[in-house]
């Protein structure tokens, strides 16, 4: 019998073919993209942050209806009205989700009320305290985010050092994030001895991703060196909060000061409009389907990896693509003498 060197126990807790997760992108990892990424053997989050509980049913239902393999539904406990988060919890566990992938602070009450209903969770991490809290907390899986990752940036480590040092005082199982674009990136974390990917700026740009076609384009035309790491898209979120981003104006007009601002002193000017939501310059959304206004002026979440991101194609095909890419690199390599 052939021994696919992709598989991992990950995919059997999982319950996916192959070890690549799709990252919980708030507003763009909708049930279109989720169920392309299941559907191709990989496994899939809802990005629900801060979304109203009847989105998320409206996404759950949609998503089972177009696949009956797992996946998760992402919150984020600290970025979140304490009541809403409530209600996103109470929703979720209503529909049966069995899954929860969270992020940012860990918040171990939060961690125990899932649990306690039989769910699985996977938590993100950016640094190994938080890794050791998380574990102690109940979690299942860790995902260990580098400081390439788009998006939010928890910690300020490089991921292969990180998820390493995370594999070193866990039991659990790792997978790493951040700069993951490609099936060679996908191999050498295997090869490294970490259980899987996960991957949001290689979903971001493809045809199912509920990001706007200006965000997918700006991802394919990017390499790593376009984007900043600035606390100046902060707005919804806690102080202090880092994201990664495609330079604009915004970043430009800091003249290198990415660090130090402060969200109850940032003006909130509307530059955009999803549907009757403004948007604010310095806040954490990004261009949607939907949006429309002053696109550039927003948020361009990309990671490191943007580089290996040159077209913008259909999910499944991408996950494929990386799977059978990582695959020939690892048989070859077992193959090799010596």
């Amino acid at each position: 019998m052939t021994i696919d060197p992709l598989h991992t126990p990950l995919c059997d807790l999982l319950g996916c073919e192959v070890p690549i997760l799709l990252a919980g992108m708030g507003g763009v990892a909708r049930w279109e993209l989720a169920a392309a990424v299941a559907g191709a053997g990989g496994y899939a989050t809802l990005g629900m942050v801060r979304e109203d509980p009847a989105l998320i049913t409206s996404e759950v239902t949609a998503l089972r209806a177009a696949t009956d393999r797992p996946f998760a539904v992402n919150l984020i406990p600290a970025a979140t009205d304490p009541a809403l988060l409530d209600a996103q919890i109470k929703c979720c566990l209503d529909l049966e989700i069995r899954a929860f992938s969270f992020f940012w602070d860990v918040m171990p009450d939060v961690i125990a009320r899932v649990k306690r209903a039989g769910c699985l969770v996977l938590h993100q991490v950016g640094t190994t305290e938080a890794a050791s809290r998380a574990e102690q907390a109940g979690v299942d899986v860790l995902v260990a985010q580098g400081v390439e990752a788009g998006g939010h940036v928890h910690g300020r480590t490089a991921g292969l050092e990180l998820a390493q040092s995370i594999r070193d005082i866990s039991k659990l199982p790792v997978a790493i994030a951040g700069g993951i674009s490609t099936g060679r990136d996908l191999a050498a974390a295997l090869r490294a001895g970490l259980d899987g990917v996960q991957c949001g700026t290689a979903f971001l740009a493809t045809d199912e991703s509920f990001a706007h076609d200006y965000h997918k384009t700006h991802v394919t035309a990017a390499t790593g060196t376009d984007t900043v790491l600035t606390d100046a898209f902060v707005l919804n979120w806690p102080k202090g909060a880092a994201v990664r981003v495609i330079g604009n104006s915004v970043t430009e007009a800091l003249e290198g000061r990415y660090f130090g601002h402060d969200p109850a002193t940032l003006p909130r000017e509307t530059i955009a409009w999803d549907e009757d939501q403004p948007r604010l310059r310095f806040s954490t959304d990004s261009p949607l389907r939907t949006t429309t206004g002053d696109l550039e002026a927003m948020a361009l979440f990309a990671g490191e990896g943007a580089g290996g991101i040159n077209e913008i194609t259909p999910a499944g095909s991408r996950l494929r693509e990386m799977a059978e890419t990582a695959r020939h690199i690892l048989t070859r390599e077992d193959q090799s003498p010596g």
